[in-house]
This record gives structure tokens, sequence and C-alpha cells, in this order.
């Protein structure tokens, strides 16, 4: 990452979004072309085979990439495409494929009826305020004392998941497909909320990026809510208690692990309503990007320490685990207090308190699509002072701690702060592109305000 002040100009940013008169808009901006068509077609293409890359490397050589390579793409006697994708049935079985439709049920079943406060999301473009159920972290309890408690009788192993990786895998993948053309052609011919569906005039980009918004069935299960925040975020502490169960012997990386990721994953769930505001929520429409996303990307490569150190356990010192913990505290302190601040100041709309300081923001307006003239406060005071997402420097930070308790003799547990820098870092631009679109003039003021993108005084 290029140290720059990241200071738009104004004919900089006037550049960055337009749609294809030539106006500005917001929700998911841009113009699809050929290019990007393509570009859709090699996410969706090489997302599964990186995944695959990866679960093979860990689970088939050790952890080494260069010999899984090897395999993969150069040695013909042991051929790739006839071992590993002529033959992925070896690993499914009905029980497997039973497992993980029960899950997905059982979360499904769990988030429309465990009760939970109603929030309101986010307006539309096209000037809905949707009403989601956050129930997260009471789902997440629920669905931790039904698992103790079938552990406890005997009615399943603790390893549950750990043993049935592979085939688990596969049914994610089926899953992840199936929805993102289920949603696909839900936009089509029965959409929760026409207005607010965007078209690109290129299908496979439409497939990838999403038409719909907020896809739903009855007024309330929400697509985008549920994907993310059940199958997925309360799907992450239970893959890694499998993994550590499946440990001959427990590690103290592996306890480090678990704990860092459990702080992730319920302040989620417990701040379920703070989400709403987000991009994932707010902006992105559900296709494959979400869609495939939730179901595969999320728990397969967000818990890939988990499953490094149950093939390869690292036994820390009691100074670099201390350590580590301090730099995951730090960040995920960085990360909540931050949060909260922009969620007290939504709250209050502006009438709060910020390190002693009154909070100091910049009037800016919008417009729907249904012609209505909306207000909106922008912070430029406390964290959000320092920099536009500073939030995301804890999360950094949080992620990174995530992945130092398995040591250094493979990259692949180092691949999630690779791709959390390159998320937030593209997220950080997206969001500058859609505020523009969005704010106009008024975004620019707040850009001069706040220079810095994450880092102060170095992006």
């Amino acid at each position: 990452m290029t140290s720059r002040r990241s200071k738009p100009h104004t004919s900089e940013v006037e550049n960055v979004v337009s749609d294809q008169k030539g106006s500005l808009t917001w929700g998911r901006t841009g113009v699809a072309s050929v290019f990007l068509n393509i570009q859709c077609i090699s996410i969706v293409f090489f997302s599964p085979m990186l995944v695959l890359l990866l679960h093979v490397a860990i689970f088939q050589f050790g952890g080494s990439i260069s010999d899984t390579v090897r395999v993969f793409f150069i040695d013909m006697s042991r051929n790739f495409l006839h071992e590993y994708l002529s033959s992925p049935w070896k690993f499914l079985s009905w029980t497997v494929v039973k497992y993980f439709v029960v899950w997905v049920l059982f979360q499904a079943f769990l988030y429309m009826f465990v009760p939970g406060r109603i929030a309101n999301g986010a307006p539309t473009p096209a000037g809905h305020i949707l009403k989601y159920r956050v129930n997260g972290f009471q789902c997440w309890l629920v669905t931790m004392i039904t698992a103790i408690t079938a552990v406890k009788l005997g009615w399943i192993d603790a390893t549950i998941i750990a043993d049935n990786w592979s085939g688990l895998l596969i049914c994610a993948n089926l899953y992840g497909f199936a929805l993102t053309l289920f949603c696909y052609f839900k936009a089509l011919l029965f959409p929760s909320h026409p207005e607010d569906r965007k078209f690109s005039g290129y299908t496979l980009y439409d497939i990838h990026m999403g038409v719909e918004l907020n896809p739903r069935i009855g007024e309330m299960f929400d697509f985008k809510l549920f994907h993310n925040g059940r199958p997925g975020i309360v799907g992450w502490s239970f893959i890694n208690l499998s993994f550590a169960f499946a440990q001959p012997e427990l590690s103290n990386s592996m306890i480090l692990v678990n704990i860092l990721q459990a702080i992730y994953s319920i302040d989620y769930l417990c701040n379920e309503e703070w989400y709403l505001k987000t991009i994932d929520i707010a902006h992105d429409h559900f296709g494959f990007y979400l869609a495939w996303g939730d179901s595969v990307w999320l728990p397969f490569m967000y818990t890939l320490q988990a499953q490094w150190l149950s093939k390869n356990p690292v036994h820390l010192t009691t100074l670099e685990m201390f350590l580590i913990l301090a730099l995951g505290v730090s960040g995920y302190i960085i990360f909540r207090v931050s949060n909260n601040q922009k969620d007290e100041f939504r709250k209050k709309n502006g009438n709060v308190e910020l390190f002693g300081k009154p909070a100091k923001y910049i009037e800016a307006e919008y417009q729907t699509s249904d012609g209505k003239i909306h207000k909106s406060k922008l912070l430029v005071s406390g964290f959000w002072g320092l920099s536009r997402h500073f939030n995301y420097l804890g999360d950094l930070m949080l992620s990174l701690s995530y992945c130092l308790p398995c040591g250094f003799s493979s990259p692949i547990p180092y691949f999630y702060i690779a791709f959390m820098v390159v998320l937030l870092v593209h997220r950080c631009f997206r969001d500058e592109t859609r505020c523009y679109g969005k704010y106009g003039k008024d975004w620019i003021r707040y850009c001069n305000t706040v220079p810095y993108r994450i880092i102060p005084y170095i992006f």
C-alpha cells in the first residue's frame, strides 16, 4: 500500500461515478462493460477454485502451496481434474447433505421465530425503509445450547464439522450457486421491490453483482441479513470449535484463534442493528458476490487458521500469546469504539459528545428516486475525524491477530489478512464512489475535512 494522502480533488471525484445517462446516482454505481463482464466470469470460476486449492493444500499436502500447485497444474502423473474434480462425490453422502440442510433450516427457523428487536434499515434508493428482525446473538446462544446438548447426549460428535469438511464444501458450493440463480430469476419474475433493482445490460454481470437490493420472502425474511449473519457468522464459531476438538492435543494457538474470532463474531451478532447501515446490507445488491460469498467464502476462508492449526499445531510462548492478544484486543477496541461513536451519533442526530467535546459534522443532502430530498449528518470528529474508516484500522489489526498464532511456516493462514487489506481498501473506494453519487459536493466538503481513508497521515 503506497503511503499518500487520500484527499480527493473535485475533478478527480467527479469522474468516478456516472450512470449511462451521465447523471449521478447512488446504490450500485458505475457502468457495466465487456471488461467487467469478463471480470465477473473470472471471479465466478476462480473463487471456487481458490477455495478448493487451499482446502486441498491443508488436508492433502500438509499446507504446501508449491506441492499443491504442482499436482494441480503441472504433474500429469496425478491428474488433478481426474482425482479431485471428476470424483467429488466420494466426499459426499446423504448424511452430510442432511447435516447441511438441517443446519440451514434450523438457522432459518431461529431467524424467523426467536424473539428480537425490530429495527429499521437505511433508506433505499427508491425511498423504502425496511424492517429487520435483529436477534443474532439470541440465535447464536440457542444454537450453542442446542449443540452442547446434542454432543452431551451423544447425538453428534464435537468433531462433526471437521470430520465432514470436504463434503460440506461441496454442499455449500451447490447451495451458493443455486441461491445465486434463484435470486437472479426472482429479481426478474417476482422482485420484492422492483424500483430498487439495477440492470446493467450484461447478464453475467447482473448474476454476479445482483439485481435486487433486498430480496425477501414475505415481509421479514431478508436474504442478505440471514445469509451473512446466520449460516455465516453464527457458523464461524462452531467451525472453529469443531476443528479445535479435532486437534489430537489442544494447542494454545488454537485456543487464542477461537477466542479472538469469537470476539468478532459475537460482536457482530450483538450489534446486528449497526450492520444494517453497512455497505453489505445497505448498498450491495444480492448476487453471486454475496450469495456464494456468504455460503462458501465466509465459512471456508475465514476459518483457515483453525483448519490449518488442526493439522499443524503451533505452541506459543507466554510472551507471544500476550503480544498477539494485545494486538487483537487493541484492534477490537478501536473497531468497537469507533462503530459505537457512529451509532450513537446517528441515534441522537448528532447531539453527542465524543472524547469530551460536542460532535462535529457536515450537513449533507441527497435525493431518492421518488424525488424526495433527505438530509444526513456526516461525522467529522472523534475517531471519525482521524480517518473516514478508522474502524477498518481496528478490523485489520484484529485480522492480523488471527493469523499470527499460526506461525510462519506457510502463507495459507495469512491469506485472511491479505484478503482483508484488499477488501477494505476496495470498499473505501467503492464507498467514496457511492457517497459522491449520493451527496455530490457535500461529499467533497467531507473528504476535504477528513482527508485520510483508513490510517491517519498514511492512507
